[in-house]
């Protein structure tokens, strides 16, 4: 409703006065009936004012109905007032023209009283149709939009276990995780900052980025116990099955993205599980692929991978001191890690250090805290 009143409000808009009151006294029954002599006034009264529906005159002297009608649609607070055109013309163009601009009915005069109101009846009536419409779609779209945020929801919360479950294997502490996504956080937030080149990403790419960065090691999941959890160094046969996580979890995430299509997250988790133990050189595994044609995610994922490794301890070495692990990185760029990667892990240094100072007070039974 356009008032505080039960009435649907109708504007009509008329040179001539005998025309405004035959209208007036078909409509006022039914209607609040708001008569305007010239276009100018009915825009003044709607610029503060809201119309239900609009009976427009063709001729008039300072403004034609072609004219107001122009303005009407081209304004986003009258656009879907509906308009019913009046004229005594009997010019098929000039109703063409009016239904082209977007009037929703053409009605002659002089016009017979049942004709005039049953139209205006009937234009409210569709007009109400579609308020109603419009609010079961909007009603229908928030709906959607609470339904896919609540799958996304779970898609990750999935994803997160997954990871968890891989960590727990692997890492006594369950600190892992927890590290590496706060080092690629600061990685791919400076990348954001700083777009330079290759490495200008997006948003989605990086929110990606971090967000499936903890699946990295998801094919630890299906390594034996007698070799994942060895505290000795491995045999060569070992190693020859560890090296083969990368390619299992890939086989894994890429099964997920064969079942549910085109899907940005897992083609990045994908990536990142097979390609970061590559190194820049060639000489990683499991394809000695090189340089750039290492995906940008896996490479960051070898970065953040190794340095936590460095500073964590394990079974059969300490934690590395912050320096030691820097220097490391430092001395490898361009052999195991990304150059222009170990430039910016030399600009993160104070967010590095914050987060291995971090990491003591982690415990594996605030890992799901983290993910929450």
């Amino acid at each position: 409703m356009a008032t505080n009143t039960s009435k649907q409000v109708v504007l009509t808009i008329d040179d001539d006065p005998v025309i405004l009151n035959s209208v007036y006294e078909v409509l006022r029954h039914e209607y609040v009936v708001r008569p305007f002599s010239s276009g100018e006034d009915a825009l003044a009264y709607l610029r503060e004012n809201a119309a239900d529906l609009i009976l427009l005159d063709h001729n008039m002297p300072t403004m034609t109905g072609l004219e107001l009608l122009r303005i009407l649609q081209n304004n986003p607070k009258t656009e879907d007032i509906p308009v019913i055109f009046l004229t005594g013309s009997n010019d098929g163009a000039d109703e063409v023209s009016a239904l082209e601009i977007g009037a929703m009915d053409y009605l002659l005069k002089p016009f017979k009283p049942s004709s005039l109101l049953t139209r205006v009846r009937l234009q409210l009536e569709l007009q109400n149709h579609r308020n109603h419409l419009e609010e079961l779609v909007d009603q229908r779209t928030a709906e959607l939009v609470a339904l896919n945020v609540k799958l996304k929801n779970r898609d990750k919360i999935t994803l997160d276990l997954l990871a968890i479950a891989s960590d727990m294997r692997d890492h006594e502490t369950g600190t892992h995780m927890e590290c590496v996504v706060l080092f690629t956080r600061a990685i791919v937030q400076y990348l954001l900052e700083h777009p330079f080149g290759d490495y200008a990403i997006t948003d989605q790419y990086g929110e990606d980025i971090i967000d499936s960065v903890i699946l990295h090691d998801l094919g630890k999941i299906g390594m034996p116990d007698g070799i994942l959890l060895k505290n000795d160094k491995l045999t060569e046969e070992e190693m020859k099955v560890i090296k083969t996580h990368p390619q299992l979890g890939s086989q894994m995430l890429q099964h997920a993205i064969d079942k549910l299509g085109d899907d940005s997250l897992l083609f990045t988790a994908n990536e990142i599980a097979l390609g970061h133990h590559e190194k820049w050189d060639g000489s990683g595994y499991p394809y000695g692929v090189c340089g750039t044609s290492i995906p940008l995610s896996a490479r960051i994922a070898t970065v953040v991978d190794v340095f936590d490794a460095l500073t964590s301890p394990r079974p059969y070495k300490e934690a590395w001191p912050t320096e030691k692990a820097f220097e490391f990185v430092y001395e490898n760029a361009g052999r195991h890690f990304d150059p222009y990667l170990v430039e910016v892990v030399k600009q993160l240094e104070k967010e590095f250090e914050e987060v291995v100072v971090e990491k003591k007070t982690f415990t594996s039974k605030n890992i799901f805290n983290f993910f929450a």
